[in-house]
């Protein structure tokens, strides 16, 4: 309780809270603004938090990420477009319910159940901590190492349809990581004698090139869009009351998104989609959803707001990023020479405990501005899109040039900016690319650590976390191929001859 107690001193100074005031605010309308999203906002706002304190860059950071799934959820109900790319399930049912003229019921289930998620997984959290705390000491360099590599095999997996892809996407990640000053001897790797390549790709400047300038071009090249949506009538607090109708729906889908966010490379999609169909086996009504279920609304926003808070888990305990926007958060701690990891949780617990306090009351604050505010927020939806895109370009440049005051960096990033249109026109993912930059790091300096304490392949993996973490990579790899095999053969042609063949039998 003492520990508890010093995190909510720090969280009460006013630095921390101006920030996650602003971070909670401008995160909801960031996510109210289709195209623009948590990914692109934090990159943006990467250089201006490096001159903060961490506990004070982090709470606003955190601040958008948490509370940018609440803004997504109004154009995806009232204009059926998810303001952010999680938000997309949120249409299956909250904009038939604003056909029918139930928008302001819609809004309230998704704030509600945001709400009652967001909250119910931070108070799991901050339970679950201490027991953290005792088991994050266990995890030494082999631990971390294969931690990393099970988040890389994740991160690839869970791109299905598009696993080679995602995995030569990754394995670019690790190569551009490899480039400059190597961390041990120091000496330098594929720079080609070119001096701007000496001290090798900046992550902030490769992540503003691929989610800041790729978002710009692909805003700037579409034709100017300003949807209009209704306006919204009626007691806003009320309707939010009505998710405690669906309180089974509301725990099971914040349940998932804990579990679902503390696994790297899982995420809020897994989550939704686990929670979502929950939701429908279990209901008395499943041929409601995706008509205006109110069950289906509260499961999808329910499991996607829980995940903010477990995604931190694995940052913070071992120092792996599970996400995009998590490895963004790492830089703000690589930066103020603050090593996510197992000293964390083992010294400064109070810092943790300060972060969850500020998520919890980032929901607080979000509900309320939301409450009053869904009108006010219609107006950023009206935004046109090639004046967001010309706004994200300048601030993107501006903020790559802030960095170090190099030309150079800004032409890096313009490079991985095209490198991210191109992506995206043909719907890659470029996730995996900011994850194989950065675990590639982490595993090739833990990598060097372990090896100078092991004599035999086997000692690798001769303590028991060790040997979970490679079990659990041979057995997802194995189960992946597997289901290839199995899904190969249940599409091949001689399958489907055999089967018609047995329908003209029994026929």
């Amino acid at each position: 309780m003492e520990t508890f107690l010093s995190g909510l001193a720090i969280l009460s100074t006013w630095e921390v809270l101006v920030a996650l005031l602003i971070g909670s605010i401008g995160g909801v309308i960031i996510g109210a603004i289709p195209g623009v999203g948590p990914a692109v906002a934090i990159a943006i706002l990467l250089p201006a938090t490096f001159s903060f304190e961490p506990i004070v860059g982090l709470t606003m950071l955190l601040g958008i990420y948490g509370s940018s799934m609440y803004g997504g959820s109004l154009p995806a109900i009232l204009i059926n477009t998810p303001g952010t790319a999680v938000n997309a399930l949120t249409t299956y049912d909250g904009y038939p319910m604003t056909q029918r003229g139930e928008a302001l019921r819609a809004l309230g289930l998704a704030y509600g159940a945001s709400f009652v998620s967001g909250a119910l997984s931070i108070l799991a959290l901050i339970l679950l901590s201490p027991l953290l705390a005792k088991i994050a000491p266990l995890f030494g360099s082999r631990e971390i190492f294969l931690a990393a590599l099970l988040g890389i095999v994740l991160v690839v997996l869970a791109h299905r349809g598009q696993t080679f892809a995602a995995g030569a996407l990754a394995a670019f990640g690790i190569f551009i990581g490899t480039v400059g000053l190597e961390p041990v001897r120091y000496t330098q790797r594929f720079t080609f004698g070119l001096d701007f390549l000496s001290s090798g790709f900046d992550l902030i400047v490769v992540v503003l090139g691929l989610f800041a300038l790729s978002q710009a071009f692909l805003l700037l090249s579409q034709p100017d869009h300003a949807p209009d949506g209704q306006r919204i009538e009626g007691n806003m607090f009320a309707a939010m009351l009505r998710v405690f109708r669906h309180k089974r729906i509301a725990s099971a889908g914040a349940g998932t998104g804990v579990i679902m966010g503390m696994i790297p490379g899982v995420g809020e999609f897994t989550a939704q989609f686990l929670s979502y169909t929950y939701a429908q086996k279990t209901s008395r009504t499943p041929e409601a959803f995706g008509k205006g279920s109110e069950e289906g609304l509260v499961a999808s926003e329910s499991a996607n707001n829980a995940v903010p808070a477990a995604a931190m888990i694995p940052l913070l305990a071992l120092g792996i990023p599970g996400e995009a926007l998590t490895a963004m958060m790492l830089s703000v701690f690589y930066v103020h020479n603050v090593v996510p990891g197992p000293a964390l949780f083992r010294d400064s617990l109070d810092f943790i405990y300060a972060l969850f306090a500020a998520m919890l009351l980032l929901n607080v604050i979000v509900v309320v501005f939301v409450g009053f505010s869904s009108n006010l927020l219609m107006r950023a939806i009206r935004i046109p899109t090639r004046f967001l895109g010309m706004a994200i370009l300048t601030l993107s440049f501006v903020g790559v040039y802030s960095l170090r005051n190099s030309v150079s960096d800004c032409l890096i990033a313009a490079g991985f900016g095209l490198l991210g249109l191109v992506l995206k026109r043909q719907n890659l993912p470029v996730v995996p690319i900011i994850l194989g930059m950065v675990l590639g790091g982490i595993m090739e300096v833990k990598l060097r650590s372990a090896m100078a304490r092991v004599q035999t392949p086997l000692d690798f993996v001769d303590r028991p976390i060790a040997a979970g973490l490679a079990l659990a990579i041979v057995l997802l790899i194995g189960f992946h191929i597997w289901g290839v095999i199995r899904e190969r053969r249940n599409t091949s042609p001689e399958s489907s001859h055999d089967h018609d063949r047995h329908d003209t039998q029994q026929g």
